[in-house]
């Protein structure tokens, strides 16, 4: 039998309008919550009000960086988990996601926005 995944509260925090919309899509094909912010201002308000189960973020944004944005709130989201998206991979990777604060990093462009749901999804025993 198929191991029944828990429905979550997912943020998408992403300048790029096709990486909200492709996203939010995804997320909520397989049931869960999602809301969306186009950049760390706004993502940073529905971060602390909704208290989401996970946030996927961009890295580099207007207003606020996804690591800025990390920063801002860490305190108060213990229990996120928070997934690092950015299309500057040479930067960014794994590590120096993790040292931001990040369980995961994601390079873009996805080559199948499913393919990212399952890793969020994977997160969560």
């Amino acid at each position: 039998m198929a191991q029944s995944i828990n429905l979550m509260k997912i943020l998408i925090v992403d300048d790029e309008p096709l990486i909200r919309l492709s996203l939010s899509r995804a997320f909520k094909a397989k049931g869960h919550e999602v809301h969306v912010a186009e950049n760390g201002i706004e993502g940073e308000k529905l971060w602390l009000s909704l208290q989401p189960d996970a946030v996927v973020l961009d890295v580099l944004m207007p207003g606020l960086t996804g690591p800025q944005l990390i920063e801002k709130v860490k305190d108060s989201v213990e229990t996120c988990k928070i997934v690092l998206i950015s299309a500057y991979a040479g930067e960014y990777n794994m590590e120096s996601a993790k040292k931001l604060g990040a369980d995961l990093f994601i390079p873009k462009p996805f080559s199948d926005i499913f393919s990212v749901v399952t890793q969020v999804e994977s997160l969560f025993p």
